[in-house]
């Protein structure tokens, strides 16, 4: 369920904001050129001290250029962080040919760049910079200008002494860029988990809310709903000798819904309730045939097999995954233009649902945004009375994959992948194991308190 969320929170964790470089690249340019002028004037070392300025200039240039072109809140990708740690690795290079090569102490600051890259660039970025800095450390070993001295003398280090920085450096990279990648994907790992951590507890924190809206609903409509059964049964008293045949189907059509209403809402305030009618243990098929059982008097051909490999699994029954799976069911005879394909499959390690429609399949949205609240497709065109009865806050496919999910499934949703068909599929899986967990209390504490458990489990079934 998380898959897909903490991967976005991984690339946002990477991506560094190009503000960061710059000011980075500004405090590397000043210490440079405070180095030179020191070193310079200061010291009175001759120093190229134009072909110095010129170089430490290109950076300010490349400042200057990403400044104007992007906002300080661009956020780079990893390629092009990658080039521009590879431009500070060259510029340094380039630098330390004009002052001496690795006999300049500052050369350990080819660790600088491959530092940065291991703390926010994938280990293969890392490992290129890091090749670079070695190679040029490497050339600047055997081709560099005179280290700058005093006037009255010429400095010359050992190559013993130049292959030492160069080890140091090899070294160093190395070490420091395996150490600060691991720190660094350590946090990042903690980070992703609690940023994983706060979405479940988000949408736990969505649907807690929504239980008091559910019962205060279920509590509010039952009133009117039942004045609407009155009503519809003296309807049926009054008419019934000179009715039409239309007439009397529409009364006993009403009458059916009512109480589908009324079933809907008194499941609504038994979500998390421990009753024993909801608690019994059933067959997958028989729980789709529940499923499907309402639904069938609405126009739409309910095409349902069950199949697998070995004996036929058991589930102990959730009031939650039942409403959320009687929501999908639901949905799909909705959109469905004239025929639901409700599959129950099972091995011995898997157990899965799929339901698919012909209907016009789920839009971009819908599938970018799976499982948040207020995203629908419903508008006022998609209710079958032509009006705006099809419209919807777009909370049923966040409740019901809420609480699908709870249960240990996995639900996905995808469209057609035939370009000639056309529908939503939606597909719920779970580990066998965890689809069966519950079934063996379930059936102790039947043989305990109840003297014929077979009949009431069906007496149950029946009245549900």
């Amino acid at each position: 369920m998380m898959d897909m969320s903490t991967n976005g929170f991984a690339r946002d964790a990477r991506h560094l904001r190009l503000d960061t470089f710059v000011r980075l690249r500004w405090l590397a340019i000043t210490g440079q050129s405070a180095a030179v002028v020191g070193a310079q004037f200061g010291l009175g070392l001759p120093l190229p001290f134009g072909w110095c300025f010129l170089v430490i200039a290109a950076s300010s240039w490349l400042n200057l250029a990403l400044r104007i072109r992007f906002p300080a809140s661009y956020r780079l990708s990893d390629d092009s962080a990658a080039l521009l740690l590879a431009f500070d690795i060259v510029q340094l290079a380039a630098l330390l040919f004009l002052t001496g090569g690795l006999q300049n102490p500052f050369s350990l600051l080819f660790l600088a760049p491959v530092l940065i890259s291991a703390t926010a660039l994938p280990p293969e970025r890392t490992l290129a910079l890091g090749l670079l800095a070695i190679g040029l450390a490497t050339l600047l070993a055997l081709i560099h200008r005179p280290l700058p001295w005093f006037a009255d003398g010429r400095l010359e280090l050992p190559f013993l002494y130049i292959s030492g920085v160069w080890t140091a450096i090899l070294l160093g990279t190395a070490f420091t860029g395996v150490y600060a990648w691991k720190v660094a994907e350590e946090t990042r790992l903690l980070a992703q988990a609690l940023a994983a951590t706060e979405l479940v507890l988000a949408r736990e924190q969505h649907l807690s809310q929504l239980d008091g809206l559910a019962a205060a609903a279920a509590h509010e409509l039952g009133t009117p709903l039942g004045t609407i059964m009155v009503v519809t049964k003296e309807l049926s008293r009054q008419l019934a000798p000179t009715a039409s045949p239309g007439v009397r189907e529409d009364l006993a059509l009403l009458r059916d819904q009512v109480d589908r209403c009324r079933g809907i809402l008194s499941k609504l305030t038994s979500l998390d309730g421990d009753g024993g009618g909801f608690l019994q243990t059933v067959s997958l098929s028989h729980l789709v045939e529940e499923l499907v059982a309402p639904q069938r008097a609405m126009g739409i051909i309910l095409d349902v097999t069950s199949r697998g490999e070995g004996p036929e699994p058991s589930y102990r029954r959730n009031p939650g995954v039942l409403f959320g799976l009687a929501n999908i069911v639901d949905n799909a005879v909705d959109f469905a233009k004239t025929r639901v394909i409700i599959e129950a499959r099972w091995t011995y390690e898997q157990v899965w649902l799929e339901m698919r429609d012909d209907g016009p399949g789920f839009s971009g949205e819908v599938l970018l945004r799976a499982g948040e609240p207020y995203v629908t497709t419903r508008g006022t065109d998609r209710g079958r009375m032509g009006d705006s009865t099809g419209a919807g806050l777009g909370l049923g496919l966040f409740i019901a994959k809420t609480l699908i999910e709870r249960s240990g499934a996995q639900l996905t949703l995808s469209n057609a992948p035939d370009p000639v068909a056309t529908g939503a599929v939606v597909r719920v899986s779970w580990a066998r194991h965890v689809f069966e967990r519950g079934i063996a209390v379930a059936r102790h504490a039947q043989n305990g308190d109840l003297a014929t458990p077979a009949q009431d489990r069906s007496d149950t079934y029946m009245s549900s």
